[in-house]
């Protein structure tokens, strides 16, 4: 029996949505449209604010973790000043990454919001010397530079006199035993998410902490439907329960292509979210393949930046976000508006596709010179170069048996003069959409 080749196209994925615990409840047909923009951007930075800059610790999980007690760890709040934050340098910064959204953190478990909100007196405008609202002039400025807005925001709060508790200590109580108790904490943080709404608009919600209680317990459903009977195009995170658009791995990067359509790996620079005593930086080569890797298996990056209790960005931090830039500068023909690469085999590197699917993008690690391989395509190869400076590159066909339906190995040839700094990347344009031989080889 003849072994056919199959057309390989952008939708390799099925239209399934999840959190990171079980499958979505939300209808992929309801969501496909407004989650286009997302499925482009391929780039966004997470932004870790808060009091925990002030000593450099951990973000909220320092009490948690009884690393330092929580009346202790509340005292940063005197210390936190954004004397010298500037969020028109953010976001130029962040335009110069080439990301298309961004992510702030509006209030992280330990329950500090970085707005004013109305709900209690613990944000960054009422109980900290900044006496500032982070996210409005924040998002003013993005929105300037045509950069989508996210909202993170916590749906535990591990300060609040109603919430149940710790993970690793429930003593305050028991839901089933004070449910009026829990009602008002969901009238609480319902009410922000109201005023996150409102005020700022959002396009993404960025949720964390439902692991705690069940879709039941948070009222999921309903707080999907708090935010989308105002913000009806607004997107969401899949740690609502079931109750979210698109999947978050975080830091550990899938080995495999994920199952689901939309996805965004989230990644720290160092080894913490927010300003820490940690020097452990990723490199622009390495934050730029895993980059590559994300968006080669159809997904988003988003990396994570944790500026100064004044509001400055570590240099370090600032260095890797121009680098990627320059490198996107260069190569976003081969990342943005693409689509997820060839199945694994073809080619040992991750790769990209044009929308159309007639052009194929290789992408080459490090100084990687002399000969790479491409198996598996049929179709003509009408033009291969270099992205960037567009230097013609020549390939041979061998092994092609002009009888036999298997195509043969094509072989490129790289020379050294052509390779970018940190990653290189090839554009194979074809006569028409892409097509692969996905048989067990053989002459029939």
């Amino acid at each position: 029996m003849k072994r056919l080749a199959i057309f390989v196209l952008g939708g390799l994925f099925s239209l399934v949505s999840v959190n990171g615990f079980g499958q979505s409840k939300i209808d992929p047909k309801d969501i496909k449209d407004k989650m286009q923009w997302f499925g482009d951007a391929k780039l966004g930075i997470f932004i870790h604010a808060g009091i925990y800059a002030v000593d450099g610790i951990d973000e909220s999980w320092s009490f948690h973790n009884k690393k330092i007690s929580h009346t202790d760890y509340m005292k940063q709040l005197k210390g936190f000043t954004l004397k010298n934050y500037d969020p028109a340098f953010w976001a130029d910064l962040i335009k110069e990454s080439g990301a298309r959204y961004a992510v702030i953190t509006t209030k992280h478990h330990d329950g500090v919001a970085m707005y004013d909100t109305k709900m209690n007196s613990l944000s960054s405008v009422k109980a900290t010397p900044a006496k500032r609202d982070m996210i409005k002039p924040f998002f003013e400025e993005l929105r300037k530079r045509d950069i989508k807005c996210g909202a993170y925001f916590s749906l535990i709060d591990w300060t609040d006199k109603d919430y149940p508790g710790f993970l690793k200590d429930s003593s305050k109580y028991k839901i089933s035993d004070d449910y009026e108790r829990w009602n008002r904490f969901r009238s609480f943080f319902q009410g922000q998410i109201k005023e996150i709404n409102s005020m700022f608009k959002p396009d993404l919600w960025w949720f964390d902490g439902d692991w705690e209680h069940s879709a039941e317990e948070w009222e999921a459903q309903k707080v999907r439907q708090i935010i989308l009977s105002e913000n009806p195009t607004a997107i969401i995170n899949g740690r609502l329960q079931g109750y979210g658009d698109y999947e978050t791995p975080e830091q550990n990067f899938p080995v495999s292509k994920p199952r689901y359509n939309w996805w965004e790996l989230c990644m720290t620079t160092n080894d913490n979210w927010g300003f820490h005593h940690d020097n452990n930086w990723k490199t622009p080569y390495e934050i730029i393949t895993i980059f590559v890797d994300a968006v080669s298996n159809g997904g988003n990056l988003l990396l994570d930046m944790g500026p100064k209790e004044d509001g400055t960005i570590p240099a370090e931090q600032i260095n890797v976000l121009k680098e990627l830039g320059a490198w996107n500068k260069k190569h976003g023909e081969a990342i943005f508006n693409t689509v997820a690469g060839l199945p694994q085999g073809h080619f040992y590197g991750p790769t990209t596709l044009s929308k159309d699917s007639t052009s194929v993008y290789l992408f080459l690690h490090g100084k990687t010179s002399g000969q790479v391989m491409l198996k598996g395509l049929i179709n003509k190869i009408e033009d291969l170069t270099v992205v960037g400076n567009g230097a013609k590159l020549n390939h041979k066909v061998v092994g092609k048996i002009s009888w036999s339906p298997v195509p043969g190995l094509v072989y490129i040839d790289i020379p050294e003069n052509v390779l970018d700094k940190y990653v290189t990347v090839l554009k194979v344009r074809l006569n028409e959409p892409v097509k692969l031989y996905r048989g067990h080889g053989g002459l029939n």
